[in-house]
């Protein structure tokens, strides 16, 4: 099966769920879809005689500060084990309103990646039996890995980057 046939199965099976496609760097095709068709498509995918791509191997967000409209984003790869064929697919949406369906109806895994991409990204599930954060302490009040957050904190003094090539510091140099 190839990237093509994947594409035309879904264009001619269910015309108007994708908003794009591509063939990654990767050589996996990615395809996008709306929000409101984004169920729709994983299902399909999903259930599909000759897809059937039945195994969820990665749900995760990702931040884009500098899209309007589309600062979020969260990304499925799917993976389809019988005929080693894997398909990556993208969702958008605006910062101020991160919520999509749940797919943890579809595949039982996504409940702790959803909750992950939740804890981090602030994206709401709707459907999610339990949405909470499972990494970061409940009472946090952002979502740091969104990219206005530093990576660091800078204030910290418990910890020394000579020996590790930090801001300021040639690091060491091997022979």
């Amino acid at each position: 099966m190839t990237n093509e046939l994947v594409h035309a199965r879904i264009e001619q099976q269910r015309p108007g769920l994708l908003v794009g496609y591509e063939t990654a760097y990767d050589g996996m095709l990615s395809v996008e879809t709306s929000r409101e068709q984004i169920g729709a498509l994983l299902e399909f995918l999903r259930d599909d005689e000759l897809l059937q791509f039945h195994f969820l191997t990665t749900l995760c967000g990702i931040h884009f500060p500098e899209e309007k409209d589309r600062e979020l984003c969260v990304m499925y790869q799917l993976h389809n084990w019988r005929k080693n064929i894997r398909i990556r697919v993208k969702v958008f949406f605006p910062v101020e309103d991160p919520h999509l369906p749940t797919a943890t109806t579809l595949w039982a895994a996504a409940n702790w990646m959803e909750r992950e991409t939740y804890d981090f990204y602030g994206v709401r599930f709707v459907g999610h039996p339990n949405l909470t954060r499972i990494l970061n302490v409940e009472d946090l009040d952002v979502f740091p890995m969104r990219k206005e957050y530093r990576l660091e904190d800078g204030t910290r003094t418990d910890k020394d980057d000579r020996f590790l090539g930090g801001e300021g510091h040639e690091g060491r140099q091997f022979d």
